[in-house]
């Protein structure tokens, strides 16, 4: 069983039962206020592993099993026995690193809370775009750009919605932990850097 398939099934589980347990989700949700008033830091890790709703749950494990289960294959031909283990430290280490402006931004608001692993998979994304800028990703199987096309649109739609704050969703979040995906590989790899540019400067409509 692939390292990907046993997050999603960990993930899956801590959420359907925080959703029966309002208290396990009150106690795993990110509260930047608890975080820093209370010294509750291990919430900025547990959030990645409770979510809003089965909407919310599904997206996130969807897009973590297709791009975690490639990145993981490429992690094992790169760094062989110890691919398995940088994967899961960058999973985890994006969870924590993307709540990190959230935390400075909202660390006087009590009401304020966020929850989902989507810094955690979007890193992961990242990571897969970074090796893999000129692969399709598509939506919906129709719409289909290179990966750093993509990349580079979803990167400003996330900085641009994170400042205007218009939305329930944690776009820093977002933008945090994609960042933290690619600067992860770019110093566990350096080469990936070069292989990146050398893949692109090429690529045409």
């Amino acid at each position: 069983m692939s390292i990907t398939l046993v997050l999603i099934i960990i993930t899956t589980g801590i959420s359907f039962y925080a959703w029966r347990q309002p208290a396990v989700l009150s106690g795993f949700i990110m509260n930047p206020y608890l975080v820093v008033k209370r010294g509750q830091y291990y919430r900025m890790l547990t959030s990645g592993f409770v979510h809003g709703s089965h909407i919310h749950l599904l997206f996130n494990m969807f897009s973590f099993y297709f791009f975690g289960s490639a990145v993981e294959v490429l992690f094992s031909y790169i760094f062989g026995s110890f691919g398995g283990v940088y994967f899961i430290v960058l999973y985890l280490l994006a969870i924590v690193f993307s709540d990190v402006p959230t935390l400075f931004k909202h660390q006087n608001n009590p009401a304020y809370n966020s929850l989902g692993a989507s810094g955690g998979v979007a890193a992961v994304i990242f990571a897969f775009i970074l090796f893999l800028p000129l692969e399709d990703i598509c939506f919906y199987g129709v719409l289909c750009f290179p990966g750093f096309i993509l990349g580079i649109a979803y990167l400003i739609y996330s900085y641009v919605q994170g400042k205007r704050s218009a939305d329930r969703i944690n776009h820093d979040a977002h933008l945090y932990g994609a960042l933290f995906g690619v600067v992860y590989c770019a110093i566990l790899y350096p080469p990936s850097l070069g292989a990146f540019l050398d893949q692109i400067k090429n690529w045409s409509f």
